[in-house]
């Protein structure tokens, strides 16, 4: 976990989650990332808890508060959508353009799929940004930003779009096992943590898990 701190100070944590956790315990129990984060105390009393989420596969920047009057303040940035987020995808296909926007209301599926959602004209509203970053031999590199918080939003939207991010085995092509894992990745926060200093901007190293596609589509180490 301390190998996994991109960030520190006295309100606030950001690490660097791996794929292939998931954040916080589910229904049916197992591994969690939260489990690990009792070694982040540096001297206080409880250890950090989640100012947000990130999927089980989605990789990189994820924010923690340190205690619980740090919480409830990240917890206003994030519903007010004061923080920004910019996430790295690499994508099949791929947008003809350079750069837009996509504005697709979201709901759940139904009951029985939990967090899985679908493209609704009766769904929240939803809405978020692109812009190629490289391209690929049938593949693109994104910089995807979410206006809004929905549950799944940017893995919808990627595939309502027809570009469906790879790896993705609920909305997009890929096998459930065995293809290769999912290519989002939380590459940027900025969190405006200080009425008194400049927002706080982190970034999360690539994944090994991206860096073969992402190179495919122009990205090179001196991006990293």
């Amino acid at each position: 976990m301390l190998a996994r701190l991109l960030y520190r100070d006295g309100l606030m944590l950001v690490v660097d989650k791996p794929a292939g956790l998931p954040v916080h315990r589910g229904p049916k129990g197992g591994n969690a990332f939260e489990d690990y984060f009792d070694a982040l105390r540096f001297g206080l009393p409880r250890p950090p808890a989640l100012a947000h989420r990130l999927d089980r596969d989605t990789t990189g920047c994820l924010v923690l508060g340190r205690h619980h009057k740090a919480l409830a303040l990240l917890g206003k940035l994030f519903k007010q959508g004061r923080v920004g987020k910019c996430y790295w995808a690499v994508v099949e296909g791929g947008p003809e353009s350079n750069e837009g926007r996509i504005d697709i209301p979201l709901a759940k599926r139904d009951d029985s799929r939990g967090w899985w959602m679908k493209a609704d004209s009766h769904g929240l509203p939803s809405a978020s940004t692109w812009k190629v970053l490289g391209r690929g031999p049938g593949i693109t590199w994104l910089a995807l930003e979410p206006l809004t918080g929905r549950t799944h939003q940017l893995r919808v939207h990627c595939a309502e779009m027809g570009w469906p991010v790879v790896g993705d085995s609920i909305y997009g092509n890929a096998a459930r096992l065995g293809g290769p894992t999912l290519h989002l990745h939380s590459r940027e926060v900025t969190v405006p943590i200080s009425k008194l200093k400049p927002s706080v901007k982190v970034t999360a190293p690539v994944p090994d898990s991206m860096r073969e596609r992402l190179t495919a589509c122009g990205w090179t180490e001196e991006n990293q």
